[in-house]
């Protein structure tokens, strides 16, 4: 898991926009938004929500069965029902490659 794996190329996402990618059998959500991409992990911290599907407004996106929204840039619960953090992962571009670090359990 130290490494980085491509997941796409820039062109492959709108801004804003998002894909939903699989690394190491972990399913991660790539958003693109403002000019910026960041990855966080596909699952709400409340009940297991994909966030992938979820409304993307700003940095924020809202997990689409009972609307508890994150941060798409460091995972954060920013509403209730949900009180932890999704995992974030870092992500870089190399030349117009997409490519995500997942972060340690």
């Amino acid at each position: 898991m130290s490494d980085f794996t491509r997941v796409a190329k820039t062109s492959d996402i709108p801004d804003p926009g998002r894909k939903l990618v699989e690394i190491d059998e972990r399913l991660v959500v790539v958003f693109h938004a403002a000019g910026h991409f960041y990855c966080i992990d596909d699952v709400c911290t409340h009940d297991g929500g994909p966030l992938g599907e979820g409304e993307l407004d700003g940095f924020a996106v809202a997990c689409p069965r009972h609307g508890a929204k994150f941060d798409i840039r460091d995972g954060r619960a920013l509403t209730m029902p949900a009180t932890k953090p999704t995992m974030a992962h870092e992500v870089k571009l190399v030349g117009d490659d997409v490519l995500v670090k997942l972060t340690a359990e």
